[in-house]
């Protein structure tokens, strides 16, 4: 049943993708073109699953697997492979990632597969002829930027290049902060420097690096903890609108002090 699926999904995309009565939208893709997509959609699965919406997970991973089979159908008409040879190649990834479950191997618990994976994708690396021995090798320059800082940081201390518990990483996130000030008063003191901006921009960019580095030491991930402040923000700011319509008030209307007074009106009607 699931092979039949697949198979009719296959030849959906083939058909969308023939440049004879195909769909021109569809016909005149590139894998550039469609990698935002597939960005997209993978986030989509991620946010029906925040909201264990599980009808909505299973619309949702099919709009991904779409962005798969897309991708492969492009890579066939290249004469480069199908999605038969991207299934293979997961298949034979994850066997041979796994020996302790298809082999002979043993691991001693989750941290250690973890580390073990780790090594097999080195190994892997090698093989392919990849010479980059650094500790940071592999981590991917598509990632969203906070996850490769938390990937960056991770495999920094694999060879002990980290701090030792969250104290030293709290005050390196107050100095940080500090150099931010610095910096935005250098720059208010003369708007048009552009030195002085790309400098506040290194210095801003190094508290986010350094929030995912506490995040990281607090075994919180940073995208969920995001989320939930957009969440939390998103649901605030509504409820302040519905706030001040009951009054009938427009928001925009009204100063800034009054709107911070609707704003802790609805945090205190979420009684916190």
């Amino acid at each position: 049943m699931a092979t039949s699926a697949i198979d009719t999904l296959l030849d959906i995309m083939a058909r969308l993708r023939d440049p004879d009565g195909g769909c021109p939208w569809d016909v005149q893709q590139t894998f550039a073109t469609i990698a935002p997509y597939t960005i997209e959609e993978a986030y989509e699965v991620v946010d029906a699953i925040d909201r264990n919406d599980l009808p909505a997970l299973k619309d949702e991973l099919g709009d991904l697997l779409l962005q798969v089979v897309f991708h492969a159908r492009m890579a066939q008409e290249q004469g480069a492979f199908a999605f038969a040879d991207v299934v293979a190649a997961i298949r034979d990834k994850m066997v041979s990632r796994h020996p302790h479950v298809f082999g002979e191997a043993t691991v001693a618990d989750a941290q250690a597969q973890a580390v073990a994976w780790d090594e097999h994708k080195r190994r892997e690396r090698e093989s392919a002829g990849n010479e980059d021995a650094s500790a940071l090798a592999g981590i991917a320059r598509g990632l969203p930027e906070w996850q490769r800082a938390v990937k960056l940081q991770k495999r920094a201390a694999t060879v002990g290049f980290d701090w030792p518990d969250v104290t030293p990483v709290i005050a390196k996130l107050h100095e940080e902060i500090e150099e931010v000030r610095v910096e935005f008063d250098a720059r208010a003191a003369d708007p048009d420097d552009a030195a002085a901006h790309d400098r506040l921009e290194d210095e801003i960019g190094d508290v986010l690096f350094v929030c995912a580095n506490l995040a990281r030491h607090a075994k919180v991930d940073v995208g969920s903890a995001l989320r939930r402040a957009n969440g939390k923000f998103e649901r605030r700011f509504r409820a302040m609108e519905a706030l001040a319509a009951a009054d009938g008030a427009a928001l925009a209307a009204l100063s800034l002090q009054a709107q911070e007074n609707y704003w802790q009106r609805a945090k205190a009607g979420e009684g916190r």
